[in-house]
């Protein structure tokens, strides 16, 4: 992975589930920031100032912590740029009409409270956007906080000087700032190595090997089922009879549909009947599944895992169906080459189906945070949870 690829990765996509149980701090955070907001405009005044930029103030803030509890919802990941930037332009206009609300002689520092509240708002997304747009971010907010505080100490002189005014209002934003980017960029160095780490038996290799072990098993059972048996009561026998022929070539046709179906078991269906799918419909007619990579594989095998295995579910209801987007069966059978292989471009589509015998809540509190981790890896998803009933969609390119 290349640095700028790196750079760009944050928390929430190495750590879907992380961020998901660090969200309460950012509504913690949010809410104090506007609880904060509003007594200190109200009860801790210098001047008295305008109450309708006061308001907008209170406001503004409220609606930068909107935006970041809406967009930092794990059923909206990742975390979009535009969430980020509306968040530090709404903070940022927020520190200039703070200043403006009590223009006038500062006596006291322990009023200027958007100084604070854009430090916080920084170490709210901390988990949400990489270390570079952590650090432009705070460095805006910082500079809007000097700027303006400046400005103010230099028309209305104290005994501080005006750089120290300055520098006092940049100060919090710029120390939590530095922080947060020191975070996110730790983070995501550590991950990376981890998945490094990992990747050295790969997910290919695990599953590979689970399907050869499957593969072993279903032959072992044939043989120990009808071959073996077979061939110890020809040992009793002097004469072969029709019956006998007739008997052997059946057990031969068995093994020629079991090596059929051997070969043609994917990843995906090894996965699904591993984890309770006895007899799982898998309508994929042209081997899409083999178009996810690595850790697309990982997530939705995790996934299975936990469905098929919870008790609300029901195995044998499972049904899976992949397809290029916007392709039906008709479509696909002109486009094949001459080893029967689709050669289309375009995403490919895949949706589960599940019988879930709870309610959409009980639905809910069993598969959100599995729903977070796929929402990371597919941007896409949708959900479609109704009583008794499971749905997802997404798709994905090939690879």
């Amino acid at each position: 992975m290349s640095p700028l690829t790196e750079a760009r990765r944050t928390a929430q996509q190495y750590d879907p589930l992380g961020a998901m149980g660090s969200r309460p701090l950012a509504i913690v955070l949010g809410a104090a920031s506007i609880v904060w907001a509003l007594l200190v405009s109200i009860f801790d005044r210098d001047v008295e100032g305008s109450p309708t930029l006061s308001a907008l103030t209170v406001i503004l803030v409220a609606a930068s912590a909107a935006v970041v509890l809406t967009a930092s919802s794990p059923f909206r990941a990742p975390f979009p740029r535009w969430a980020f930037t509306a968040h530090v332009g709404l903070l940022a206009i927020a520190s200039v009409t703070s200043v403006a609300a009590q223009w006038g002689p500062d006596r006291s520092a322990l009023n200027d409270f958007m100084s604070l509240i854009t430090a916080t708002g920084i170490v709210m997304v901390a988990p949400y956007r990489p270390w570079t747009d952590l650090t432009v971010g705070g460095v805006v907010l910082a500079v809007v906080n000097a700027v303006t505080w400046g400005i103010g100490a230099a028309t209305f002189p104290h005994e501080v000087p005006v750089a120290v005014a300055a520098f006092l209002a940049a100060a919090p934003t710029l120390v939590l700032t530095a922080a947060s980017a020191v975070f996110a960029w730790t983070f995501a160095g550590l991950a990376e190595r981890v998945q490094i780490r990992a990747g050295s038996y790969s997910v290919e290799r695990a599953e590979r090997d689970g399907i050869a072990a499957s593969v072993q098993q279903d032959r072992s059972t044939i043989l120990a089922r009808d071959v073996a048996p077979f061939f110890a009561e020809l040992r009793t026998r002097e004469v072969i009879t029709d019956a006998d022929r007739a008997r052997a070539r059946s057990i031969a046709d068995g093994i020629r549909r079991s090596m059929v179906a051997d070969a043609d078991r994917t990843w995906f269906e090894q996965a699904v009947r591993a984890d309770g799918g006895d007899a799982p419909v898998i309508d994929d007619p042209d081997g899409l599944m083999a178009m996810l990579d690595a850790d697309q594989r990982s997530v939705v095998r995790t996934f299975l895992r936990a469905a098929l295995r919870a008790p609300t579910v029901d195995p044998a209801a499972f049904r899976a169906t992949v397809r290029r987007d916007g392709a039906t069966p008709d479509d696909t059978a002109g486009r094949r080459d001459a080893l029967g292989r689709v050669d289309a471009p375009g995403r490919i589509v895949l949706q589960i189906d599940l019988a879930v015998a709870a309610s959409d809540v009980g639905i809910h509190r069993t598969f959100d945070p599995y729903f977070a981790v796929l929402r990371v890896t597919f941007p896409d998803l949708d959900v479609a949870v109704r009583p008794s009933a499971l749905a997802l969609r997404f798709s994905y390119d090939q690879h």
